[in-house]
C-alpha cells in the first residue's frame, strides 16, 4: 500500500464535497474545485472521513493511489485555509509593484515586465526601505499558485555569484566563488 494513499482525510467545519462519476467537487468559504479522477482509484466518504482504496496493484494504479489523495487533501486545505507564497526580489534597482492583479517588475531589463495575474490569485508586493521587495501570492488553489510562483520567479532566477534574482523567502542558494577566488 501506498503510505500517502492509505493515509484518511479528514473533513474540516465548512466544507462540502460532492461526487459524480470521474469528478469530485470540493466547496469551502475560500472557492470551488473540481478534480476529474481516474476510475482505478475509490474514495470513500463515511462519517467525515476520506479513504481512497485502488483496484489492483499495476504500477500506474498504485501511482495514482497516493496522487489522487493528495490532490484531494490539497483541494480540502485550499477551499478551507488557503495558500501563500512569497518571493523576495534581490538585486540592486529591481523592483516590484502591483496595480489590481497586474505585477510590474523591473529586474535590470531594458523594459519592465508586466504580468497579468489570475483573478484566483491574490497579489500584493510590499516594498520596505532598507529591504528587498517581497512579492506574495495567496490562493485557495495550490496549483495554481505554484504556476504562477514559477513564472513570476521565471523571469530572473537567482544568480549563484552574487545572488541576485528573483527566490522563494527561505531558499537557499548554493553560492559560487568568483574567479579571483582561486587566483593567490
Amino acid at each position: 500500500m501506498s503510505r500517502i494513499g492509505k493515509a484518511i482525510i479528514k473533513i474540516p467545519a465548512g466544507v462540502e464535497i460532492s461526487q459524480q462519476v470521474g469528478m469530485i467537487t470540493v466547496k469551502g468559504k475560500n472557492g470551488q474545485l473540481q478534480q476529474a479522477i481516474d476510475e482505478c482509484v475509490d474514495m470513500t466518504i463515511d462519517n467525515g472521513i476520506i479513504t481512497f482504496t485502488r483496484k489492483s496493484d499495476a504500477p500506474d494504479h498504485r501511482s495514482k493511489h497516493g496522487l489522487y489523495r493528495a490532490l484531494i487533501q490539497n483541494m480540502i486545505t485550499g477551499v478551507s485555509e488557503g495558500f501563500k507564497k512569497e518571493l523576495e526580489v534581490i538585486g540592486v534597482g529591481y523592483r516590484a509593484s502591483t496595480t489590481g492583479q497586474q505585477l510590474e517588475l523591473a529586474l535590470g531589463f531594458s523594459h519592465a515586465i508586466i504580468m497579468e495575474i489570475p483573478s484566483e490569485v491574490k497579489i500584493s508586493a510590499n516594498t520596505e526601505k532598507g529591504k528587498a521587495p517581497v512579492v506574495t501570492l495567496e490562493s485557495y488553489d495550490k496549483q495554481l499558485l505554484g504556476q504562477v510562483a514559477a513564472k513570476i520567479r521565471s523571469f530572473r532566477k537567482p544568480e549563484p555569484y552574487k545572488g541576485k534574482g528573483i527566490r522563494f523567502v527561505g531558499e537557499e542558494i548554493r553560492r559560487k566563488a568568483g574567479k579571483s577566488a582561486g587566483k593567490k
